[in-house]
């Protein structure tokens, strides 16, 4: 007989509850005793199991089953039992737990952010909510499959003493059981506390000391073999959850006095705790869950930010539901849409785009870095949501395509993108999407010469952008599969890459946020895609321009401190009242520190659909002053001297404050390629590199030439700015300050 599909992928159906016997309180006995517990040694929680459907008679006479906690199961001999903790629950997901006369939510209406799960299982049951293929086991799963195991995992955490309000720390990369882990935490009125393994194991340490966690959920046993050491002595941990791997390959040593439960035993305890739950609920034992409030912390979730050290930023489930419930404007996801997942989860940005388009029944493929390219030919996703340098790498990957074909195939693409960028130009100029800042109207008879104009250039150039569409542009959307939209956040969209994609017909949405902000607060939307803008602030958020050093409110076009207020605004740093003050005032203005400015409103001319665009231009923090008195934002020159091929990263400095260097990261290949072919070198890779250094001076003095400021020395270093190596954050920003202090004495001698 053939194998089952679901079987092939290691997917286990949840077996029946059986009432309860002995039986099942035995098996959890056993598991908390492998795991290094008894009865005795937990705080004894209240119980949750599965929801069974109430007699018929009462059904049909509308008469409300019981609604009730479990006692703990049948102590071990010898054994003494402590008080049922308080426990609170999701109320539209386990809405049967509340007391009675409590108010049930309607179906569509979200309390906490794990209700999403119980309208999705009703909507789409059948539906394969996820496919996670990289994993061991590789899993697909439906929403009804998964609405369970939430379920199931979230019970297990109450089995083992998990109470309301307490913190656990999930320590683990992008996978499915990483889902269940968060949103299984949030369903027992927990707060879970998140980071990467990527992270410093010191960093880790502060996170998890900061924020007062009394459990561990890791990613695998190599993880936490790595934490063996440096971290786990350090730490007062109630108990650790393996999600992936098995519990033997662990240090034994790490792990002699510590309780141990892997994901299979967590969700085990869990089916046994609803079954528990449900028999004493029929046996009309009553108990008391409280619902999960809109205003309870859900997640503390430490910045990784690009200085600094990390302060942990409290997000509510309304901040976290704001999002859910008002991103479909910029991203119309529908049932079956394909999305692909690549980046951290924990991080805001990925975190709550998976929340919202799970709410809407899509499909979600877990994906990474290294076989992005081969899942989007693969799965070719209607969706993505990513950072600014994965299109930057696909943008380099095209040009790279292009740049090996025969002569002739490269100078007729090149042509063709070239006719498409200004055939894409030039239909600015009539539809109303040249961003301007100017808050003066423009002259009518201008404007409509401008405009006669650019629809004779359009009509000319519309059949050679067709022709490119079919030779050159079909074959790239084939590769990168990307049929509906991109969506760009957690940094700036060079404009170069921003226009490449829109002339080829490949859709990139820029939106923009932070941690604070849960973290989207504006966006292009599909079908107001103006180019150079982060779009209009997302439904009930306001967005004001400040200036930098009075604070007073700028008219439209002014350049200053961007402030956003609103539902998606933190309710604070954990345990940092001076910080949280420093960037939150009484009127719940939040500062972000970036700079930017509002587009300018007009009823008609070429700007007239860009009125009140956010437009965003650099950090504050990250201003270099001149002793002329001007400010420079590195992150504009950056993004210029970042076209030329030879450079792969580079960082401006103003360590002097009166010249602007710059610390450049070369393209190894295409720098030394070009210095063999300057110097006329063979081979010789000592003398190729003693020209690069010249190479990269002239290509930034190209590059360049139309900026109104100049990149005077420059430090090449070899070693690339990486997440591993620490001078990038998990969302692929450069560390500046890191970057800094590394190379402090070369910056010196530099200046020098």
């Amino acid at each position: 007989m053939q194998q089952s599909s679901r079987a092939r992928l290691g997917i286990s159906h949840v077996r029946p509850s059986s009432g309860c016997h002995s039986s099942p309180a035995r098996r959890r006995a056993m598991l908390l005793a492998s795991a290094g517990q008894t009865w005795a040694q937990r705080p004894t929680a209240a119980f949750a199991p599965p929801l069974r459907r109430r007699p018929l008679a009462a059904r049909r006479g509308r008469v409300r089953a019981p609604r009730c906690t479990g006692g703990a199961p049948p102590p071990l001999p010898g054994a003494t039992t402590r008080s049922p903790a308080r426990s609170k629950c999701s109320p539209l997901l386990e809405s049967a737990l509340l007391s009675p006369g409590g108010n049930e939510p309607a179906a569509d209406e979200w309390k906490a952010v794990p209700d999403i799960w119980r309208t999705a299982a009703r909507k789409y049951p059948d539906s394969v909510a996820l496919v996670d293929p990289y994993h061991d086991p590789p899993t697909e799963l439906t929403y009804k499959q998964l609405e369970q195991q939430i379920l199931d995992f979230s019970h297990g955490l109450r089995a083992v003493g998990v109470a309301p309000d307490e913190k656990l720390a999930l320590f683990a990369d992008n996978s499915c059981r990483w889902l269940v882990a968060d949103q299984g935490i949030m369903a027992t009125g927990a707060i879970n506390v998140v980071r990467g393994t990527k992270s410093s194991d010191e960093e880790l340490f502060q996170i998890y000391s900061h924020s007062e966690s009394i459990a561990l959920v890791v990613d695998s046993p190599q993880f936490f073999n790595r934490l063996a050491e440096s971290f786990i002595s350090r730490i007062n941990a109630r108990f650790v959850v393996l999600l992936w791997g098995d519990k033997s390959s662990l240090n034994s040593k790490a792990v002699k006095d510590l309780p141990v439960y892997d994901y299979n035993d967590i969700t085990e305890l869990g089916r046994e705790n609803r079954n528990a739950l449900s028999d004493s609920c029929e046996q009309g034992q009553q108990g008391v869950f409280e619902a999960i409030t809109p205003e309870d912390v859900a997640t503390l979730i430490y910045t990784s930010g690009t200085s600094g050290m990390p302060k942990g930023v409290m997000l509510t489930h309304q901040n976290l539901l704001h999002q859910i419930n008002n991103m479909w404007e910029i991203v119309p996801a529908v049932p079956g849409d394909r999305f692909i997942s690549m980046l951290p989860p924990w991080h805001a940005y990925e975190r709550s785009a998976e929340y919202f388009i799970f709410a809407h029944g899509t499909q979600q493929i877990y994906s990474s870095v290294k076989y992005l390219k081969a899942d989007l030919q693969k799965y070719q996703p209607h969706y993505v949501f990513s950072v600014p340098l994965v299109y930057e790498t696909l943008y380099s990957s095209i040009q790279r395509q292009i740049s090996s074909s025969s002569p002739a195939r490269k100078t007729l693409a090149l042509a063709l993108i070239k006719i498409s960028l200004l055939y894409m130009e030039a239909k600015k100029i009539f539809e109303g999407t040249v961003l301007s800042n100017n808050p003066v109207k423009p002259s009518s008879i201008s404007y409509m010469f401008n405009c006669l104009w650019a629809r004779i250039v359009t009509v000319l150039l519309w059949p050679l952008h067709n022709l490119a569409k079919m030779l050159v542009y079909k074959k790239i959307h084939s590769t990168i599969g990307i049929s509906k939209a991109a969506i760009s956040g957690g940094g700036s969209l060079p404009m170069h890459v921003d226009k490449f994609f829109e002339a080829i017909g490949i859709k990139v949405q820029n939106g923009y946020g932070l941690t604070e902000t849960s973290p989207g607060v504006a966006a292009r939307r599909p079908f107001c895609n103006v180019l150079g803008t982060v779009g209009h602030p997302i439904k009930h958020t306001e967005i004001k321009i400040v200036d930098i050093e009075s604070g007073e409110v700028l008219p439209d076009g002014s350049k200053g401190i961007v402030k956003i207020k609103g539902p998606p605004v933190m309710k604070g740093y954990y345990k940092n009242p001076s910080a949280t003050n420093n960037v939150l005032d009484q009127e719940g203005w939040f500062n972000t520190g970036d700079i930017g400015w509002i587009a300018p409103c007009h009823a008609t001319g070429p700007s007239r659909k860009c009125g009140g665009m956010l437009v965003l231009e650099g950090r504050a923090k990250d201003t270099i002053v001149l002793t002329t008195g001007e400010n420079v934002e590195p992150a504009e020159l950056e993004e210029v001297a970042s076209r030329s091929s030879l450079i792969d990263q580079i960082m401006v400095i103003g360590q002097d404050q009166r010249r602007l260097g710059a610390i450049v990261v070369p393209n190894n290949n295409e720098a030394l390629a070009a210095a063999k072919r300057k110097s006329g070198l063979d081979g010789d890779n000592g003398g190729a590199k003693d020209t690069v250094v010249n190479l990269l001076y002239d290509e930034l003095r190209t590059w360049m030439a139309g900026c109104s400021f100049q990149i005077g020395p420059i430090l090449v270093v070899e070693e690339p700015f990486t997440i591993d190596n620490g001078l990038m954050t998990p969302t692929m920003k450069i560390r500046r300050d890191r970057v800094a202090a590394k190379y402090q004495s070369e910056i010196e001698a530099l200046y020098k």
